[in-house]
């Protein structure tokens, strides 16, 4: 056997159950700190602060498949896509899409999967592509679905998929598996090990031309909603795109076989990084909502232009701090003037100044 779905067993995926008991009450536990953080928020901060997780995921979605998208345009469509104020800018298709998809995601996180579902998000992620025959569909070419690196006259095939003609019983197959295995239906599976198999499941089966992987986890995230009840918020694809190249490793290896422990672990530890991520970006969007209400009407535009700057950057914020130089390719000012903005910045405690001369740094002080 060369590939998982070639085997008479297939998809009867095998992992060792206890080994997940540990990861399964981190899961349960930090989820819980998650639906606490977010219900201290009002209604206001509680719509931002999900437009800022949600346009994050799509970018890191998409970035995983080499596209990079415009966070604000992306932010645009998702205000749009919840009924918020935004402006009138034009937004690419494939910014639309995407920001689509993660809003239907998050709506209808607690129904049953089913094929118009899936080609429902297909059509929003291919809009306006023109490079793929079938849109909103199942695959329905000849050719091998191929995963291939490497040079063209002699290429890396890393997976192969099953032919497009089995990809309709196959996906009917998935489908019913699925949802069966709902938190409330047939056959339940613990959070984490329904994640991890559905998603190796799907990629295995890679049903559409394009746009597998979105899909794939779009539907890891719609599975751990149903486990605990509402959309989790999880940055599952910003965690995955930070250690993208084991993620890969990971995925290739466990479609040689059926045994799948040691995805089912992987799987698992990203979705526990990816919560902890989460945690982290709320606590970030908390100590964000307090700092512009402790200087409000003190800081002046050129101010408040490098501020949001710098918070556009996320937790991580300025690669090695900002610098004057920084300040003065963001405003256009002079180096006076820039000096004496910097200064008072530090002086109503906005920002922290470390280093000397050319060396001098400046951080948000949260």
């Amino acid at each position: 056997m060369q590939w998982n779905w070639q085997s008479a067993d297939w998809p009867n995926f095998r992992y060792e159950a206890a080994s997940l008991l540990p990861l399964e009450q981190k899961f349960l536990q930090s989820a819980g700190e998650v639906i606490g953080a977010v219900r201290h928020f009002d209604e206001d901060d509680s719509s931002q602060l999900r437009i800022e997780l949600l346009s994050d995921e799509a970018i890191k979605t998409s970035e995983i498949e080499g596209e990079f998208l415009d966070r604000v345009s992306v932010q645009s469509s998702l205000r749009r896509q919840f009924g918020l104020n935004s402006d009138d800018r034009q937004v690419r298709p494939q910014e639309r899409g995407i920001a689509e998809m993660m809003a239907d995601v998050y709506r209808s996180w607690h129904g049953p999967l089913h094929h118009e579902k899936l080609f429902h998000w297909h059509s929003m992620l291919m809009a306006g592509n023109r490079y793929i025959e079938t849109v909103g569909a199942y695959r329905k070419h000849e050719d091998a679905m191929q995963i291939v690196s490497g040079r063209l006259d002699k290429p890396t095939i890393h997976f192969e998929a099953p032919p497009s003609r089995q990809v309709t019983v196959e996906m009917e197959t998935f489908i019913a598996w699925f949802n069966q295995s709902g938190p409330t239906n047939e056959t339940p599976l613990q959070a984490l090990a329904r994640a991890a198999i559905g998603h190796l499941y799907f990629e295995s089966i890679h049903p559409f031309e394009d746009g597998n992987g979105r899909i794939g986890r779009a539907l890891a995230e719609k599975s751990l909603a149903q486990n605990i009840g509402q959309p989790s918020l999880i940055s599952l694809a910003f965690t995955i795109e930070k250690n993208r190249k084991a993620y890969y490793s990971e995925l290739e290896r466990h479609q040689r076989t059926l045994d799948i422990t040691d995805w089912v672990i992987f799987f698992s530890e990203t979705i526990l990084d990816a919560q902890r991520a989460t945690l982290e970006r709320v606590d970030f969007f908390i100590k964000k909502t307090k700092f512009y209400d402790r200087f409000q009407g003190k800081l002046n535009e050129r101010q408040e232009k490098v501020i949001a700057r710098i918070f556009k950057e996320g937790t991580a914020g300025f690669e090695g701090g900002l610098s004057a130089e920084n300040y003065i390719s963001i405003t256009g000012t002079s180096r006076a003037t820039a000096t004496r903005d910097l200064q008072h910045l530090v002086e109503i405690g906005a920002l922290t100044r470390t280093g000397e001369r050319r060396h001098t740094r400046y951080s948000l002080l949260l």
